[in-house]
């Protein structure tokens, strides 16, 4: 038969976007990421949006806002990237930004410093979007430049990058 229960390919597509529904960073196939609290806020609204009409307003709303969160922190991400790699880590920086479940704080000592300079980069700097709730994620980023020593040079460069403006100032975007 031209059809077949049989084939393993038939869904391979199906499979392909079902993986890209659930890529909610940028590793495909990482079961990590529903593991942190904005992690399942996506995957939740995914969840959701999937169950709707596609035809509906609600459908279209979530889909909006599923896509407009994903650019967001693609756009943090890059942020991020391109300082890392104007710091030198241009080998490094994704592996630097990469966290899953499986991440660790390399020193338990860092984590109150670590946690003070995400505070002072999301109060004092544009590298986050003022709607963004700080994520974890960025926290164990941090915590490891620290431990390369690199976190006080990353906070300047961020500040002079994505300095912070003043409530109804333009912000320009570009780099």
């Amino acid at each position: 038969p031209l059809c077949s229960n049989n084939n393993p390919y038939a869904s391979f597509g199906a499979t392909l976007a079902r993986d890209e529904e659930q890529n909610l960073w940028s590793t495909p196939h990482d079961v990590t990421h529903t593991e942190a609290d904005d992690d399942r806020v996506l995957y939740n609204m995914i969840v959701v949006r999937n169950q709707l009409d596609k035809d509906s307003e609600e459908w279209q709303k979530l889909n909006y806002d599923i896509y407009t969160l994903r650019q967001t922190r693609k756009e943090v991400r890059n942020r991020w990237k391109h300082i890392l790699e104007d710091l030198g880590f241009q080998k490094e920086a994704d592996s630097l930004l990469s966290v899953t479940k499986l991440s660790i704080i390399s020193d338990s000592q860092n984590m109150s410093k670590a946690r003070d300079i995400l505070l002072k980069l999301s109060e004092e700097t544009n590298i986050f979007p003022t709607s963004w709730e700080l994520s974890e994620r960025y926290l164990f980023v941090v915590d490891r430049l620290i431990a390369l020593d690199a976190a006080d040079e990353f906070f300047r460069m961020a500040s002079v990058a994505y300095p912070k403006r003043p409530s109804g100032e333009r912000v320009d975007e570009s780099p």
